[in-house]
């Protein structure tokens, strides 16, 4: 799969309100979404939507690898971060004046040839060994003054392996590109 080319500022916003009516009608406070039948936002691609809710996490799910267009992916996963996140606990209604949606929308995953070439702050990673797989956004990095080795060591503590766990042989370390926005 090659690059997308990136969103404009209407489909960002689409997105971003696809993805809030998504929790709100998981809720029960709104019409079921209808994600664009075609352009942009109807070209496979993988995604991640993360709740917060006056600034504290309460939900991040995501698709690495592409299960259909773009705005449906971002339609199903905000609604299910609304209330499956095993993390926190389910968005309610009280929590709406104070909820902030954001978007990842995802490049193609690609093999990370050696650590030294992860461009931190413009690239994510996964690493994936046996059945843990963890994986950080771009902006995961940001204002933290990470360089790749301590960026893969974070990884790889997400998927709840040994910090080290992106050099063993049997891992695969896979970087992509996002486009992450937010409202």
């Amino acid at each position: 799969m090659t690059a997308a080319p990136p969103l404009s500022a209407a489909d960002r916003a689409a997105l971003l309100a696809l993805a809030r009516a998504a929790v709100l009608h998981r809720l029960g406070l709104g019409p079921a979404p209808t994600p664009p039948a075609d352009g942009p936002l109807a070209a496979p691609r993988g995604a991640f939507v993360s709740l917060r809710v006056a600034g504290e996490p309460r939900a991040c799910l995501g698709e690495l690898d592409p299960a259909g267009p773009l705005g449906a992916a971002v339609v199903r996963l905000a609604a299910r971060a609304a209330d499956h996140d095993p993390r926190f606990p389910p968005v309610v209604p009280a929590d709406l004046p104070a909820l902030t949606v954001a978007v990842a929308a995802l490049g193609p995953l690609r093999p990370l040839p050696s650590p030294e070439a992860l461009r931190v702050g413009a690239e994510g990673a996964s690493v994936t060994q046996g059945w843990h797989r963890g994986l950080l956004l771009p902006s995961a990095a940001a204002g933290k003054g990470w360089d790749a080795p301590l960026f893969l060591k974070h990884v790889c503590l997400s998927a709840g392996l040994p910090a080290r766990a992106h050099l063993e042989p049997d891992a695969v370390v896979e970087v992509f590109e996002a486009e992450e926005f937010e409202a």
